[in-house]
Parts: C-alpha cells; structure tokens; sequence
C-alpha cells in the first residue's frame, strides 16, 4: 500500500464514522484502518474503486497481450483460420 497517511483504528472510525466520511466525500483519500496497530481493511469510495478495477483490467489485458506477442516471436503462434477454426 502506497498512502497509508490516512490511517485510523477501527474502534476511533467507529465512534467518529460520520466526521471521518464527510471529510472522505472531499478529499477521496481512502481511509485505512487498522486493528492492533495492523492494517486490517480500506474503505474507499466507489467510484475510485471502479476505476481501480477497470486499471487492472487494462494492465491484465496489456499483459496477456505481451505474453502473446512473446509466444509468436519464438514460433509457438498458430494461423489465424485455424485458431477461428478452433473456436
């Protein structure tokens, strides 16, 4: 975890939750809580959290295409008709 600035035990989010998320729907910084001194959980917005996800689909799909590109140089590629043949 890159920012852990906004770091707070979970008993202090319980008793200021309402304080804490109204100063979360400005500034969008998640919030992270912890346990004993250990991270225990990060609460962030929905709409940084979509993005997030939609980030790691991009990087997953780069990836795979990468690894493609790696398995046709060394020759392991198949024509196009037979792999749509294959479908």
């Amino acid at each position: 975890m890159s920012n852990l600035a906004n770091t707070h035990p979970l008993a202090e989010f319980q008793q200021e939750a309402p304080a804490l998320l109204d100063k979360f729907k400005t500034d969008k910084t998640p919030i992270v809580l912890t346990v004993d001194g250990k991270v225990k959980a990060v609460v962030q917005d929905a709409d940084s959290y979509q993005q997030l996800l939609e980030k790691i689909d991009l990087l997953e799909s780069v990836a795979g295409v990468r690894a493609s590109i790696e398995e046709f140089e060394k020759g392991q590629g198949i024509p196009l008709k037979q792999a749509f043949g294959q479908l």
